[in-house]
C-alpha cells in the first residue's frame, strides 16, 4: 500500500467507480463479458457452466463448486435444472465477497487503496506505442487523462476494465445465487478489502502490465465479449483455461497474486468447511476451477473427488 494519500479520487460515488470490483474477475481472469443474446426464458441446448461435485474419500458428497462470472448481459439464462436443485440442496454459500451489493463501502476501500499523490501522467505508465490507443480507451470510458493524477496504476487499469465491460453487475451469477441465499449463510473466502489489497501490493512493473492489457479497440472488445461468454455458458475448459495463462496472465507474479497464490490460500477454509455436516456451494470466478491450479485440481491432492455435472 503507497503512503501519503489523496484524499479524492475520481467520480468515488458513481456507479462506473461502484461496480469496479464486480468487473474485476470478469474483466482480468476471464475477459469482458458481453455478446448479443436473444430474450430467452430457458436455457440454451448447450448451457453447461462449469460445476462440480465434491466428494469425500469414504464416498459422501460434501459440497458443490460453480464456476461463475461477475458481470453479464440481460437476457442470458444459465440456470440449468440441476443448478437449480442444488442451490435448493445447499447448506450454505461460498463466494469471493459476500457484501457485493455495499457498493459505499467498496469506493471506499477503492480510494483509500488506489490513491496517492504525485502519481507519473498515466500516459507515461505505457509504451509509448501504446499511448495513443490508452487514450482512446480513456475517452471511452468517460475519463480525462487527469483525471488519474492521483490514481495508482493498478486502480487506473480496473476503472478502465470497467470502461470496457457490457455485462451488468447486477446479472453476475454470484449476485444472483446470493439473493437465493437470503435466509441461509454466506461465507467470504477474502471480502473486498482482501481482494483489492492484492492488486494495491503488486510491483509497479506488474501494475503496468495490468494496465496495457487492458487496453483494446471497441470492434475487438465486441468480438472477443461473444467468445468469451459463450465460453463460460458452454463450460468450455480449454478455452477458459486459456485465458488464464495469456495477456496480464502470462506475467508469472501477477498470475500468481491473482490466481495461483488465492486459490492456494482459499483451501484451507474450504477444506475445513467441507468436514463440517454443513454441504457448501462454492461459487467463485470460472477461471480458480480450471488448470493444475484450480480448486478442483487442488482438492484432488487432498484426497476429494471432484467430478463435473452436467446440466
Amino acid at each position: 500500500m503507497s503512503s501519503n494519500r489523496h484524499a479524492s479520487i475520481a467520480a468515488p460515488g458513481s456507479r462506473k467507480m461502484a461496480t469496479t470490483l464486480q468487473a474485476l474477475s470478469a474483466v482480468l481472469l476471464i475477459g469482458v463479458l458481453a455478446g448479443c443474446f436473444a430474450p430467452a426464458e430457458e436455457p440454451e441446448p448447450d448451457t453447461s457452466p462449469l460445476f462440480y461435485e465434491i466428494t469425500a474419500p469414504d464416498g459422501e458428497v460434501e459440497g458443490w463448486m460453480l464456476g461463475t462470472i461477475h458481470l453479464l448481459p440481460d437476457d442470458v439464462v444459465w440456470q440449468t435444472d440441476r443448478i437449480e436443485k442444488v442451490v435448493d440442496e445447499a447448506d450454505l454459500l461460498m463466494v469471493e465477497i459476500a457484501d457485493l451489493g455495499n457498493t459505499r463501502e467498496i469506493g471506499q476501500i477503492f480510494v483509500e487503496l488506489g490513491t496517492t499523490r504525485g502519481m507519473p501522467a498515466i500516459t507515461q505508465r505505457v509504451k509509448p506505442s501504446e499511448r495513443p490507443a490508452l487514450l482512446d480507451q480513456i475517452e471511452r470510458a468517460g475519463f480525462s487523462p487527469s483525471d488519474f493524477s492521483a490514481i495508482e496504476t493498478w486502480a487506473a487499469a480496473l476503472m478502465l476494465a470497467q470502461g470496457n465491460a457490457i455485462g451488468e453487475a447486477e446479472n453476475g451469477v454470484d449476485r444472483v445465487i446470493m439473493s437465493e441465499f437470503s435466509d441461509r449463510e454466506i461465507v467470504e473466502f477474502e471480502g473486498a478489502l482482501a481482494q483489492l489489497t492484492i492488486f494495491d501490493r503488486l510491483a509497479e512493473v506488474d501494475q503496468r502490465v495490468l494496465l496495457s492489457n487492458t487496453i483494446i479497440e471497441p470492434g475487438d472488445a465486441e468480438k472477443e465479449a461473444e467468445q468469451l461468454v459463450r465460453a463460460w455458458l458452454t463450460g468450455d475448459v480449454d478455452a477458459i483455461e486459456k485465458l488464464t495463462t495469456t495477456g496480464a496472465m502470462e506475467d508469472r507474479e501477477v498470475r500468481n497474486a491473482l490466481l495461483v497464490d488465492r486459490n492456494t490460500a482459499w483451501m484451507n477454509k474450504l477444506t475445513r468447511l467441507l468436514r463440517t455436516p454443513e454441504k457448501p456451494l462454492v461459487a467463485v470466478g470460472a477461471a480458480h476451477l480450471v488448470g493444475p491450479d484450480g480448486l478442483p485440481a487442488l482438492l484432488e491432492k487432498r484426497g476429494y473427488t471432484v467430478r463435473r455435472l452436467g446440466p
